[in-house]
């Protein structure tokens, strides 16, 4: 075991040293043909490091596009997206009739998808990876990646929902805080549903708008109650006909008689 320990790491110590070399090396033909080979084997951190350099040397030339590519694939294996999308997108400003072009395109979008963050942050990197997939579909309607695009553009739409409701949430347990933001919870809730009708979340979204409908109506001046009442019975009925077998039935039915009641 001893011996096999001294082995690899004569071993070790022997790749370390001629890669050392090989970094100094002008022989830019030895460190592309290298590069490849680290790439082919997964050692992404040393294919990357001599890429780097040959890139602009090569510049002009088939071997300049190989470099870049496999370059921008070697920072997106190890995970640094913001710069792997960089020169995705460089990539295809600068080699725009590259059989490598609609890889490029993609990997565009999903550098951005990659970067999108948690629903309760900003989704800045979540809108421009909508655009860059709707992009892509737009140059390559017949790519097999056509699909793939359209359902990661769902999941990210998804996220995007989640958000809204979140926000109208986040009204909705403020209540009359510093003004009616029941209100406020209803005009959220209700403007994510036209933008994403088919949203997972409708079932949640539209509970949400029939409870501060109610909880609204139950807590207005005598002016505007038995307007408000109306509206909540209608919201009760619109939604139980869209969802007869909800999770909120039960408390949904509760408001309904409380309103009734009310009613004059």
């Amino acid at each position: 075991m001893r011996y096999l320990f001294v082995g690899l790491f004569i071993i070790a110590l022997t790749s370390c040293t001629q890669y050392q070399k090989l970094l100094k090396s002008s022989d830019y033909d030895l460190k592309y043909s290298k590069a490849m080979e680290y790439y082919e084997k997964e050692d992404f951190t040393r294919a990357s490091t001599l890429l780097y350099d040959l890139i602009g040397i090569y510049r002009g030339t088939e071997k300049s596009q190989e470099a870049h590519f496999v370059y921008a694939n070697c920072l997106f294996r190890m995970k640094d997206y913001i710069l792997a999308g960089h020169y995705y997108k460089t990539f295809v400003q600068s080699y725009p009739t590259s059989s490598y072009m609609e890889e490029s395109q993609f990997m565009v979008a999903y550098c951005f998808f990659k970067q999108s963050r948690n629903a309760r942050l900003d989704q800045t990197e979540t809108y421009e990876a909508l655009d860059a997939f709707q992009l892509f579909i737009n140059l390559y309607p017949n790519s097999p990646r056509v699909i793939e695009s359209t359902n990661l553009m769902d999941e990210l739409r998804e996220k995007l929902v989640y958000k809204s409701y979140l926000n109208a949430k986040l009204y909705f347990d403020l209540g009359t805080y510093m003004g009616n933001n029941y209100k406020s919870a209803i005009i959220a809730a209700r403007n994510t549903l036209d933008e994403f009708a088919d949203t997972h979340y409708r079932e949640e979204l539209s509970f949400l708008i029939l409870e501060a409908k109610n909880i609204q109506a139950i807590n207005s001046i005598e002016d505007l109650k038995n307007d408000r009442l109306r509206d909540a019975v209608d919201e009760y009925y619109a939604f139980i006909n869209e969802f007869p077998t909800s999770q909120y039935l039960g408390k949904a039915n509760q408001y309904f008689e409380t309103i009734s009641k009310l009613l004059k």
